[in-house]
């Protein structure tokens, strides 16, 4: 059993500048120096080992084991949604299918910043609520490429996009998780994010405009983004608040998505701007923005991979269905070396605690096994016959190849520095900051998902800390631990994994270092509105912990 010491410096903040080396060095690798992702993984992999082991007294093995860990987990679930995400969308190319549902968006508006609003926000909510773990970067940018967005802009604006729903996850997953780390009720839980997100749900849509075509254009259309934005928050406060966190992005999003196509409907903007600007111009051989008229028959076949995809992800994410399919299938297997032998110690948990550390090998319930059914359904009745199939899921995997390889040791950091203890330095360091916690506090959940990749994963890590340090200083737990998740999504844009699944998605491999700079300025903005929104709920309106 070895236990995990937080201050190994005796000096709070010398511990937390070793502690941040691991994610200096992965950062500056690819937004600074441009160097390949899976080699900059690489480098935050050796960086975090050396740390684990030299700074904090991790046995060499132990942190061996947590590497491991955290890189099967890398691939399954994560690496294998990207994987069959992207086989879906090479059956589309390949049949042309593409093509047309590129086209039939353009029905919708010719308007390139509407297309932007309806399908990176609303559409790509859907696919976070139902199925989370990156899915909706992939889906979005790859259906922003067809629409002839460059690489840039259709990877970095579906990060900015992919905030707003991330609290609540693939059908409340990551609040379910926070529930059971601090013990806090979950209806408490989820009616507080739902109540921080608001804001944000309105916001996040003008943002994303604003961030493609600048502000003077973004007005020009404030309308449809206003009716986008209102649609999708209206619902999300009141399913968060008087139901829970399990159908909230689903309902959100079909709701903002009916919305803003029937507003579209009645409703133009007196300039469309039907061509890219010039900070996005698409490349060469990309089709127009254009709508000509196509057979419904066409249509039908365009849009079915994609309902199919939808049905199949949010079928796979319904807790019934997982249950059952875990029943039919799944292999639990503890980690040699690391499960049960590390244990976490106060102040990061009331008492100490072992963690575990078991891999699920559940195929059956994973989502990305949806996925490919979805693609292996779609080919069939695209015309693909099995060799055909076959063939074409050899080259995405070949494709795909060094994306699966950094997804897998990004996950490797984060596990590396999770069982090692250096991430609750950090969270520990915030913590020290008084009256100002509510904001910093905010910050942890930034600083979570930006290390892990995963809201889910943040609420694990630190939300036994918030609501240790909340009761501490005399502010509400509730509110604090809400403010983890709440605060979390905004660090979503600018985590290694996502912007890995752009640029797969995008086809855009080795430029992970121009994304990273391209959303970096708008997470941390966005990240301290959240924290300055929560300061208020502590100390300036603190009825609204009552609301309900």
């Amino acid at each position: 059993m070895w236990s995990q010491v937080y201050d190994p410096f005796g000096n709070m903040l010398v511990s937390a500048a070793i502690a941040l080396l691991p994610v200096v060095v992965l950062l500056t690798s690819i937004g600074v120096f441009e160097v390949r992702a899976h080699w900059a993984a690489l480098l935050g992999l050796a960086a975090a080992l050396l740390v684990s082991i030299l700074a904090y007294g991790m046995p060499a093995p132990m942190a061996g084991m947590a590497a491991v860990y955290g890189a099967a987990f890398g691939f399954l679930p994560i690496g294998w949604i990207i994987l069959n995400v992207i086989f879906l969308y090479r059956l589309a190319s390949e049949k042309g299918e593409f093509e047309i549902l590129q086209r039939s968006i353009g029905s919708i508006s010719n308007d390139r910043r509407l297309q932007l609003l309806f399908v990176a926000f609303s559409f790509g909510a859907f696919f976070e609520g139902a199925a989370g773990f990156g899915t909706p970067v992939a889906v979005t940018s790859a259906l922003l490429i067809g629409l002839g967005f460059p690489p840039l802009a259709a990877s970095g604006l579906s990060l900015i996009a992919n905030t707003a729903p991330v609290a609540f996850g693939a059908l409340g997953t990551p609040l379910v998780a926070l529930a059971a780390v601090t013990g806090l009720d979950l209806h408490e839980l989820s009616a507080m994010v739902g109540r921080q997100l608001v804001p944000f749900a309105i916001i996040v849509p003008f943002w994303l405009i604003w961030a493609f075509v600048g502000f003077r254009k973004m007005i020009e259309i404030w309308p449809p983004i206003l009716v986008a934005g209102v649609s999708f928050a209206i619902p999300q406060y009141l399913v968060s608040n008087y139901h829970g966190p399990w159908l909230v992005n689903v309902v959100a999003a079909l709701v903002s998505m009916a919305s803003l196509a029937l507003f579209l409907k009645v409703w133009s903007p007196a300039v469309p701007m039907t061509e890219l600007p010039d900070a996005h111009q698409a490349p060469e051989g990309t089709l127009a923005a254009t709508a000509p008229s196509h057979s419904f028959a066409d249509l039908r076949r365009a849009w079915m991979p994609w309902v199919i995809l939808a049905i199949c992800v949010f079928f796979w994410g319904t807790p019934q269905v997982r249950a059952g399919l875990d029943n039919l299938w799944i292999e639990k297997v503890p980690v040699s070396g690391l499960h049960e032998m590390v244990q976490k110690v106060p102040p990061v948990v009331p008492s100490p605690h072992v963690e575990a550390a078991v891999f699920n090998v559940n195929l059956l319930s994973a989502t990305g096994t949806g996925i490919l059914i979805a693609a292996i359904i779609s080919g069939l009745l695209l015309g693909f016959g099995a060799r055909d199939l076959v063939r074409q899921y050899a080259k995405t995997i070949y494709v795909v190849r060094y994306s699966l390889l950094t997804i897998s040791c990004m996950m490797a950091i984060g596990f590396v520095t999770r069982y090692s203890g250096s991430d609750a330095t950090l969270g520990l360091t915030l913590a020290h900051t008084g009256w100002a916690y509510p904001f910093f506090g905010t910050m942890i959940g930034w600083l979570g998902v930006a290390l892990t990749g995963s809201d889910t994963s943040s609420n694990v890590l630190f939300g036994g800390l918030q609501k240790i340090t909340a009761e501490q200083l005399g502010i509400s737990p509730v509110l604090m631990a809400a403010a983890n998740s709440a605060g979390g999504v905004m660090g979503k844009m600018i985590d290694a994994q996502s912007i890995v699944v752009a640029s797969t998605a995008t086809k855009w491999y080795g430029h992970e270092g121009s994304i990273l700079r391209f959303v970096f300025f708008h997470s941390l903005a966005l990240a301290a509105l959240v924290g300055l929104l929560v300061m208020g709920q502590a100390y300036v309106w603190p009825l609204t912990l009552m609301a309900r």
